[in-house]
């Protein structure tokens, strides 16, 4: 997993896609485009709203605080779709809690100019 930090001017990632404030993209994202340390903030607490909703509506095993808050920073660093039909989900589901950490160490890589790595932490 890559740290991005905040950035207040927008940024192509490591996929080329454009980023802004704490990993923010969409399509009003633009080369050029500069946000308030205000802005960033905003942005990040409706996309980790988001991504809670996300866990909150797809995970039916009883999680701890902990737990949930780890499977929200997945979702918002992977996305709704890729959660929605990950193995990670389906075993924790079936009350597999003991195979999870290996289902998100998976997800430890990305691809950067079509060629895949593994991130860093």
């Amino acid at each position: 997993m890559t740290v991005e930090g905040e950035r207040l001017v927008a940024y192509p990632d490591t996929n080329g896609t454009w980023t802004i404030g704490v990993g923010h993209t969409g399509p009003e994202i633009h080369a050029g485009l500069t946000i308030t340390k205000e802005t960033s903030r905003l942005l990040l607490a409706h996309d980790a709203a988001g991504a809670a909703a996300s866990v909150d509506k797809s995970v039916k095993a009883k999680l701890t605080d902990n737990q949930r808050f780890a499977l929200i920073s997945f979702v918002f660093n992977e996305g709704e779709p890729k959660f929605r039909t990950s193995t990670l989900l389906r075993l924790l589901n079936e009350g597999d809690y003991a195979s999870v950490p290996a289902q998100l160490r998976r997800w430890n890589k990305e691809t950067i100019k079509g060629e895949r790595k593994k991130g860093t932490d």
